[in-house]
Order: C-alpha cells, then structure tokens, then sequence
C-alpha cells in the first residue's frame, strides 16, 4: 500500500470523527443537563485534535510524492 492509497483511510477516518462531532453537538444542543452537557462538550474536545491530525495526515499522504509539495515539518524528522 502508498501512502496515497493510505491517504483514503486517514480521509475516512476524518470523515467518521466529523460525523461524530456532529452528533455529539446536536446533542449538546438538545440537553437541558448542564452535567450532560458539559461532558459532552469535553468528548468534542477530545475529538476534535484527532480530525485536525487526520485531516494533516490525508493531506501528507495524499501529496507525499509531489514534487512541489512543501510537508509539514510537524510529520517531518
């Protein structure tokens, strides 16, 4: 497997944890328990420094081999 084939998985990843974010916000929006309500704010916080890795990662291995493609120095040794 390339890493551009791999980039497709990074971007499902993503996509799932956007989707996640997404539920847990509506709940959020529904709940009248602040207890209920914060904690699922803090299950979002969780969540949402993954979809920005997935997010860097799909852009990395989706371009690794691209000449002009300048890498993040955050994934770079």
């Amino acid at each position: 497997m390339t890493l551009y084939e791999l980039s497709f998985t990074y971007e499902q990843s993503a996509d799932l944890l956007r989707r996640r974010i997404r539920e847990l916000q509506q709940a959020e929006r529904c709940t009248t328990d602040s207890r209920e309500r914060r904690l699922l704010h803090q299950r979002m916080a969780a969540l949402e420094p993954l979809l920005r890795e997935m997010r860097e990662l799909t852009a990395l291995s989706r371009h690794y081999y691209e000449r002009s493609y300048h890498k993040n120095d955050k994934y770079t040794l």
